[in-house]
């Protein structure tokens, strides 16, 4: 199964590239101090517009996407549409119908819209998308081929027959996934590839807590999330005693991912036959780590090497303290029986201003 999702993982980094445009609207009751409607726009992974209609704010987060938008005002017009009349108003009246449909009497309730498509910038192949969520439970998709809906859960068939009767809604959701998008994406991607196909190497780390412990290799740093990460010994590709972890993003933008060697029946003289390999989409050369003892990282410290310092310490505040018990005592004792007045003005001008 780890050999098949290892190679799942290179297709994906050696495919062509390939952009996403998707729509994600979100409707919400039962939360007073959330927005009852929020909206957001992505190009890929990242986030180009935000919208929210109880704050009347539509946002574009970068400043080749407002070019886009002052260069179609149309789109930002059905932009401006969607967020604040349309799609409020109809998803407040849709979890209405579900909630009274399903005898849902109040509590909190969500309803999400992801909408959008695919476009491949070398075969120019599109692909589009469109379903519902209720609940945070996938609800229904649309079908492209037969114009129709698919219901993924039970109560979702209730209003299926009034959705499937909207003939030309139908047309018009198959068109604007199939055509209008398409044109939209091009436009993004055209206008901002230096920022969407940029690359930035990771730093390559190796990593582990204690000494029996697996030994991670961590990368991080890198964009865009199209890589790979794997374990070696002798050259050769390990599937065994390794376990791959997901990519995470960064909050600069960038990822982060690692995958850990287990090396409990390895021998130390044997630890230089391993490395790790960072691989990433539109990089030629790899990143290659050895493992090699001196390169890992940890904080652990071995108890034996704290022997010392903390018997020195101890014997310090003992000292410490023996010292602040004895000045102590004297202290009560020159209390009790105070010494005598000095017999002459030199002695006494030497108790005052002793040398340093």
């Amino acid at each position: 199964m780890r050999a098949l999702l290892l190679l799942l993982l290179f297709c994906h980094v050696s495919s062509p590239v390939k952009h996403r445009l998707t729509f994600i609207s979100t409707a919400s009751s039962g939360l007073p101090y959330f927005s009852e409607f929020v909206g957001a726009i992505m190009v890929d992974e990242h986030l180009v517009v935000h919208c929210d209609d109880g704050k009347k704010l539509l946002e574009p987060r970068h400043n080749w996407v407002k070019e886009v938008l002052e260069k179609d005002p149309f789109q930002l017009r059905l932009y401006r549409l969607g967020c604040f009349e349309l799609e409020p108003i109809s998803f407040k009246a849709t979890i209405i119908s579900l909630k009274q449909r399903s005898n849902q009497n109040g509590g909190v309730h969500t309803l999400q819209l992801i909408s959008g498509c695919e476009w491949d910038d070398e075969t120019r192949e599109v692909s589009g998308f469109h379903r519902y969520g209720y609940d945070g439970e996938d609800f229904t998709t649309f079908d492209l081929k037969t114009e129709t809906w698919n219901t993924l859960k039970p109560h979702a068939s209730i209003i299926k027959p009034s959705w499937d009767s909207k003939g030309y809604t139908m047309k018009e959701y198959k068109h604007y996934l199939m055509k209008v998008f398409p044109v939209w994406l091009e436009k993004y991607v055209d206008n901002g590839r230096s920022f969407l196909q940029r690359t930035e190497l990771p730093s390559v780390s190796l990593l582990q807590k204690t000494p029996s412990s697996p030994v991670s290799c961590h990368a991080t740093g890198f964009y865009p999330h199209r890589a790979a990460l794997f374990w070696r010994k002798d050259e050769e590709e390990l599937h065994e005693e390794v376990d791959h972890k997901e990519i995470l993003p960064n909050p600069d933008g960038t990822f982060q991912m690692s995958v850990d060697l287990n090396l409990s029946s390895v021998t130390p003289e044997n630890w230089t036959r391993y490395d790790c390999v960072f691989q990433l989409h539109g990089v030629k050369e790899d990143i290659i780590i050895k493992l090699e003892k001196d390169r890992i990282r940890t904080n652990w410290v071995e108890p034996s090497d704290m022997t010392v310092p903390v018997t020195a310490a101890v014997v310090v505040l003992a000292l410490i303290l023996i010292g602040a018990v004895g000045f102590i005592v004297s202290k009560k004792k020159k209390a009790i029986s105070p010494p005598s007045p000095p017999d002459n003005s030199t002695e006494l001008s030497e108790q005052l201003n002793p040398e340093t």
